[in-house]
């Protein structure tokens, strides 16, 4: 059975406990050939029954993460490797938006026109009672997903593109083609559990752990363009930051490294 479609267990406890022992699995903290420990162990540990344990342990065994063998306990079974994994530069954040384009392909869910939530009516700047176009994405590699994307959009804006431009050309494009002339961006990053539709769209259990991005595009005016919320499966995603040690002795601190900096590094690198 695929480890990441929702398993049997039940019960918010014996699902914590599945989801920390998974995420050790998949994160080699547990790697092949380990023993886990008993379920006394386990039940100690976590401050619950054995038969609790025992749920989460065969939702373990039910995802093919781990092997109950008698005699020798539950033992963690190797696990195929993911080439799929996308990685993002914070600091080349355009350039890795096109990378990222060319190396997936996009899910179309939902493309309608709406009043927008409060947050994002604030963020984008816009008068009360305006709309946006509201799409909601889910894009893919190698036919695996990774990402699940909703984004709002000013309707001025977003009617000059349609649901069948968006489902095959990435939004900054359509941004630049509708004549947005793209200046800057705000963005967060935190992280979230993944709700019920979340979970079905990028095929992982229901309150698995998601990185969660939040970024606001804004025009050389200051207006702005697209909000976008984010939710990506930590195991085929990854964010990279390459950073600078800076500043006097007296108070060196790091800072993230320009895309023309980390470039001449590494050219230096090869040469040397």
């Amino acid at each position: 059975m695929n480890k990441n479609h929702a398993t049997s267990v039940g019960g918010t406890k014996s699902h914590r406990i599945f989801l920390l022992l998974k995420d050790a699995i998949l994160s080699g903290r547990l790697p092949a050939g380990s023993k886990l420990p008993g379920e006394n162990k386990l039940a100690e540990q976590h401050g619950v029954s054995r038969v609790t344990v025992r749920r989460a342990m065969e939702a373990l065994r039910e995802t093919g993460l781990v092997d109950r063998r008698p005699g020798l306990g539950t033992v963690v079974l190797e696990q195929p490797l993911d080439a799929t994994v996308m990685t993002a530069s914070v600091s080349n954040l355009l350039p890795n938006m096109v990378k990222m384009s060319q190396a997936s392909r996009v899910r179309l869910l939902e493309f309608c026109y709406v009043k927008p939530p409060e947050s994002v009516r604030e963020s984008l700047g816009l008068r009360d009672g305006e709309r946006v176009q509201r799409s909601t994405r889910v894009r893919m590699a190698d036919d695996k997903p990774f990402s699940y994307l909703v984004t709002h959009v000013p309707e001025h804006i977003a009617l000059h593109y349609n649901e069948a431009d968006l489902a095959s050309m990435p939004l900054f494009a359509l941004l630049e083609r509708s004549g947005v002339l793209v200046d800057h961006a705000s963005q967060t990053i935190s992280a979230t559990l993944a709700s019920h539709d979340v979970a079905t769209a990028l095929d992982v259990s229901v309150g698995s752990p998601l990185i969660a991005l939040t970024r606001v595009v804004y025009d050389q005016e200051g207006r702005g363009v697209e909000h976008l919320d984010a939710l990506y499966r930590p195991d085929r995603y990854r964010i990279q930051i390459d950073l600078n040690r800076t500043g006097d002795e007296e108070a060196r601190y790091w800072e993230p490294m320009p895309p023309a900096a980390r470039q001449a590094r590494r050219k230096r690198s090869r040469k040397a």
